[in-house]
């Protein structure tokens, strides 16, 4: 996976710990994705699938978000066509605004979707698994250890 990518810039405490950066993927990488989301058999997919070797779940509505695991990931494909304001993934009291290509890793569960007042606002998003080792291995990182 891209963890490499993420800086200790991206590292934040508070109020809860969280890592969120606009961008850890290439936007060309990230294009060819979000144009064949609907088809995630497509020759992209499947190299992503086969280059990360990450387990992940494409999602149509930030409302499905899935809390059970102990490392939340939230990559964000905002449509394109959407220009009224983004909702806000709220973490932990932080709000991060949900916009394409961004990237929220975090153990807090307290994560509330802030939606605008549009009814059939489409918020896609993949859900990617990350083991509590590779989440400590990256901030050991970011602190030094």
């Amino acid at each position: 996976m891209n963890w490499e990518k993420l800086k200790k810039n991206h590292y934040y405490t508070e109020p809860v710990e969280h890592i969120h950066t606009a961008q850890v993927f290439d936007t060309q990488e990230y294009d060819k994705l979000y144009e064949n989301q609907k088809d995630l058999n497509h020759k992209v997919w499947n190299k992503f699938k086969n280059q990360y070797k990450v387990d992940f779940k494409f999602n149509e509505q930030l409302t499905d978000l899935d809390l059970d695991p102990d490392v939340i990931v939230i990559w964000a494909f905002r449509d394109r066509s959407h220009r009224w304001t983004a909702p806000q993934i709220n973490v932990g009291g932080k709000k991060i605004a949900y916009t394409g290509n961004a990237f929220i890793v975090t153990k807090c569960k307290d994560i509330r979707i802030e939606a605008v007042k549009r009814k059939h606002l489409w918020t896609p998003f993949v859900q990617i698994t990350m083991s509590n080792d590779q989440y400590n291995s990256i901030v050991n990182r970011f602190n030094g250890k």
